[in-house]
């Protein structure tokens, strides 16, 4: 299962110079690993893929999944994990909201009452 380069490569050109097997390639000024090249660096000294480590983006270098099926995991995964953590988020954002409405509310009573 090689890796690949997505839509949030930032063109920076690190794992350029990470890739132990030279794989990395730019055709057109899109970024491409070629599968034919790629070890995912097993055998070398590393045990993570240079590209993944070395990419500051944190998801421009991903593992290729081998068929279909991976594929179609992998992204209902994402979207899932995405969707709980805006759940979340909302929990949250309310919660401060409603803390900070009530504080406004109480000083308006006081500066009312005195």
């Amino acid at each position: 299962m090689a890796y690949k380069i997505t839509t949030e490569c930032i063109s920076c050109k690190l794992c350029l110079s990470v890739c132990p097997t030279g794989a990395i390639k730019i055709i057109d000024g899109q970024h491409w690993i070629d599968p034919e090249l790629c070890t995912n660096c097993v055998g070398s000294l590393y045990t993570v893929a240079q590209c993944k480590a070395g990419c500051p983006t944190c998801n421009g270098c991903v593992k290729e999944p081998a068929d279909y099926w991976d594929s179609w995991f992998n992204t209902y995964e994402r979207m899932i994990s995405k969707l709980t953590n805006k759940s979340d988020y909302w929990e949250n954002w309310f919660n401060i909201y409603s803390q900070k409405f009530s504080e406004q509310l109480q000083e308006n009573k006081q500066a009312i009452g005195t």
